[in-house]
C-alpha cells in the first residue's frame, strides 16, 4: 500500500507550475502539478491518454481551440497525442495521471 497527499508539503515555483511525482504504482503515475496563478503550462501532448483532475483551485484547460473552465473537483480525461494547455486563474493543485510507460521528465519540460 501506497500513501500520499495532494495537499500536503506544496512548494511553489515562480518561474513555472511546480510538478513533482505523487505515486508510482503498477500500472499509473500519479502526478501534481501546483500552479501559482496566471502560470501555463504551454501547449503539449502525451504519448498515452491522460486524466487531470483539479484537486483545488481553477484553471482554464485549453484543447481543440476552445478553452474549458475546470474549478476544484472537476476531472477531464484525454486520448493520446490531442494537444492541449493549463493557465491557473488562481493558485490550483492539479492531479495528472500518467500512463505507466509515460514520463515525469517529460512533464517538468511542459
Amino acid at each position: 500500500m501506497k500513501v500520499a497527499s495532494f495537499l500536503e508539503d506544496i512548494k511553489f515555483n515562480e518561474m513555472k507550475p511546480a510538478v513533482s511525482l505523487l505515486l508510482d504504482t503498477d500500472f499509473s503515475k500519479e502526478i501534481r502539478v501546483v500552479f501559482k496563478k496566471g502560470q501555463i503550462m504551454e501547449d503539449h501532448q502525451a504519448p498515452f491518454a491522460i486524466i487531470v483532475q483539479v484537486i483545488k483551485g481553477s484553471i482554464d484547460f485549453g484543447v481543440n481551440n476552445e478553452v474549458q473552465k475546470m474549478n476544484t473537483g472537476d476531472i477531464i480525461s484525454l486520448k493520446p497525442q490531442v494537444v492541449h494547455n493549463l493557465t491557473a486563474t488562481e493558485e490550483s493543485v492539479v492531479r495528472l495521471s500518467l500512463s505507466k510507460s509515460d514520463t515525469l521528465k517529460r512533464v517538468k519540460n511542459v
